[in-house]
């Protein structure tokens, strides 16, 4: 601990420290986090020890760290900063820790920094009461939310090893990500329990979880990965009975995609904000979501998908979450494809289709999205769009050489973090197709295409305009279903790229109607009509 001169001396700079806030924060890679932290009952404030190593990236004078200032007597407070336990000068000011260093740190060094603190969390690890009335001590991080409980670099694309000890009193369990190192009791009140997780990971997926349990683990392991359901005793029988599925759930993605890339799976009911959140190797779900019928078996493999696009290869930053969202959203449709059946998968699709329809009204942000309110990322842009993109891709490029894109992008990608076009120059090389068209228009555009399908039937043949009515061209493959009078069926397929395309077809009697999109492969809104 701190002697009290030095704790005042680091007092004084924090209160003087206004000056120093735009200070920009020195590149770094942080290459481990080791999080000692203390819980109890006795309030919501907290106690903590982290040791950060860092590789400096540049000559540097000053690191600094993300955690969460006071504010209205919630927040955390930095009142120790060393290196080889000498104290280091250092500022805590709006939601940063300064850290002035006593040499130049040259590029390519790695140092160990370590940040005593304390203080309520605001956010970040949601400390509160479950539906039962019990204790409960959840973190959720996403989407930079980490450091409202830990110091850290709070970005998607510092990836990090990382490791919790966690204090607790005897009556609660710890579930975190990676693997369980120790639980030891401390005294007659308090136990110690250790994960670490060697995995370089984003914070947005570094958590803890404390609480009443029931656990259960699933014999069937597929390819040894321990699955279990980690859920509140009062919900123990309808919680194991929904998280069952998890197993089944692994082995088709990891066939799909690549191994499991993780030691096990641990699905938890908690208190996330969310209705799932992906932290890698220990998935939160949010208490309601157990129910006893299996419901949110869509929200299970949603979840799951991200243990590998999310978790392990990672946006680069959150302007390109669809390489997330949109991955999940879309390979849990080919999961309830596989189990049961195309109608099922298109049913998804559609309805799919008519969120994005709908969110385009009002919304004209493109999918690749630079605001700075995180949160409101979370939309129909983020998920659905994202979901036809891949479907729309998938239609392009063929089903093997889809799945075999996705193998190569997560190879490439897995411990390591892409951005939207690094996964263009994937699609590119495996396809052999030139496709910047094909991601500019759908991601880098806003909106989707609006059609006015006109058709007039004239005995034995059909004329048909379709009229592009945004300001902006798309290309576009239009399939068109029509129907005769004697009840014969074509199928028709075209390349649309122009303004307005005319088309004539010769039939064998007299139409009667045209279905657009009936195979449901083009993200569009229009109309079909006949033309008296």
């Amino acid at each position: 601990m701190m002697k009290n001169k030095n704790k005042c001396a680091f007092l004084f700079v924090v209160c003087f420290g206004i000056i120093l806030t735009g200070l920009a924060q020195h590149p770094v890679d942080v290459e481990a986090y080791h999080f000692e932290i203390e819980l109890t009952d006795q309030s919501d404030a907290i106690t903590g020890k982290a040791w950060i190593d860092v590789r400096f990236l540049e000559d540097a004078t000053e690191i600094s760290f993300d955690l969460a200032s006071i504010e209205n007597d919630k927040g955390m407070y930095a009142y120790q900063v060393m290196e080889n336990s000498l104290p280091l000068q250092a500022v805590h000011v709006h939601d940063v820790v300064h850290i002035t260093l006593p040499k130049m740190a040259r590029k390519g060094e790695s140092h160990r920094y370590e940040i005593q603190y304390m203080g309520t969390p605001k956010d970040g690890l949601i400390i509160s009461k479950n539906k039962f009335g019990d204790r409960t001590f959840f973190a959720d991080n996403w989407p930079n939310r980490a450091h409202q409980w830990i110091p850290c670099i709070d970005r998607p694309d510092d990836k990090a090893a990382f490791e919790f000890l966690i204090t607790t009193p005897l009556q609660y369990q710890v579930i975190s990500n990676g693997i369980l190192i120790k639980e030891t009791k401390i005294d007659g009140y308090r136990k110690l329990t250790y994960w670490k997780e060697t995995i370089p990971l984003p914070t947005k997926v570094m958590v803890i979880g404390v609480a009443k349990f029931a656990v259960k683990e699933w014999r069937d392991h597929p390819m040894d990965v321990p699955v279990s359901a980690w859920v509140y005793p009062q919900d123990s029988s309808r919680g194991f009975y929904d998280y069952a599925v998890a197993p089944g759930i692994l082995t088709f993605f990891s066939d799909l995609i690549a191994p499991f890339p993780y030691k096990k799976l641990a699905n938890v009911q908690s208190k996330t904000i969310f209705g799932g959140m992906e932290n890698a190797s220990a998935i939160f779900y949010a208490e309601d979501l157990v129910t006893g019928d299996r419901q949110s078996e869509d929200v299970v493999a949603h979840e799951i998908v991200h243990q590998w696009f999310g978790d392990m290869a990672s946006e680069k930053s959150f302007a390109h979450l669809w390489l997330s969202e949109g991955f999940a959203t879309y390979l849990t449709d080919l999961y309830f494809e596989k189990k049961y059946g195309r109608d099922s998968f298109v049913k998804r699709l559609q309805k799919e289709r008519d969120a994005v329809r709908q969110f385009v009204k009002t919304n004209h942000h493109p999918v690749i999205d630079s605001t700075s309110d995180l949160m409101s990322l979370l939309n129909a842009n983020s998920y659905q769009k994202g979901a036809w993109v891949l479907h729309m891709l998938r239609n392009e490029v063929g089903d093997s050489t889809f799945q075999k894109l996705l193998r190569v992008y997560y190879s490439r990608y897995a411990g390591s973090n892409a951005e939207t076009r690094d996964f263009q120059r994937v699609a590119e090389e495996v396809s052999q197709k030139q496709m910047q068209w094909f991601f500019d228009q759908w991601l880098y555009q806003p909106g989707i295409p609006s059609l006015l399908i006109e058709w007039k039937g004239d005995h034995k043949e059909i004329k048909l305009q379709v009229k592009q009515l945004n300001d902006q061209l798309y290309r576009l493959r239009l399939s068109l279903l029509i129907t005769t009078k004697n009840g014969s069926t074509r199928m028709v397929h075209y390349f649309i790229e122009e303004k307005e395309t005319t088309i004539k077809l010769s039939l064998d009697s007299e139409p009667v109607s045209v279905v657009a999109d009936p195979i449901t492969v083009l993200l569009y809104e229009g109309i079909v009509q006949e033309k008296k």
